[in-house]
């Protein structure tokens, strides 16, 4: 039953290897595909380091949000949609750092 506790943050991780993949980088993609593995090994270290890379991913989000809508308002295409879609997401990558609150993945981490 701990792996649907760890869904949000297995799809935060595949949603972020395929916008690593989107942008032409092989080496991301890779990193982003294996880290759920890593939720296999129950240690403290392993809670901390997925909760720092979804913060990151929940960043570089943000990145690409900006980044996206200032290509699109250059040209003049509409955003409001890229705008919400991106932002959900982000929203969503940073919350799912949250799933170690749980009370059994606290005791099953060590935290």
């Amino acid at each position: 039953m701990n792996i649907i506790r760890l869904l949000p943050i297995i799809f935060s991780f595949l949603i972020l290897s395929a916008h690593f993949s989107r942008a032409g980088s092989p080496l991301l993609t890779i990193i982003f595909l294996l880290l759920p593995l890593l939720l296999f090994i129950k240690k403290l270290w392993v809670a901390r380091l997925i909760r720092v890379v979804l913060i990151i991913g929940a960043v570089e989000w943000i990145r690409a949000l900006i980044t996206y809508v200032s290509q699109r308002q250059s040209i003049g295409e509409p955003y409001i949609r890229l705008v919400i879609i991106l932002g959900i997401v982000a929203l969503f990558t940073g919350l799912s750092s949250l799933v170690f609150k749980n009370k059994t993945l606290k005791e099953l981490y060590k935290l």
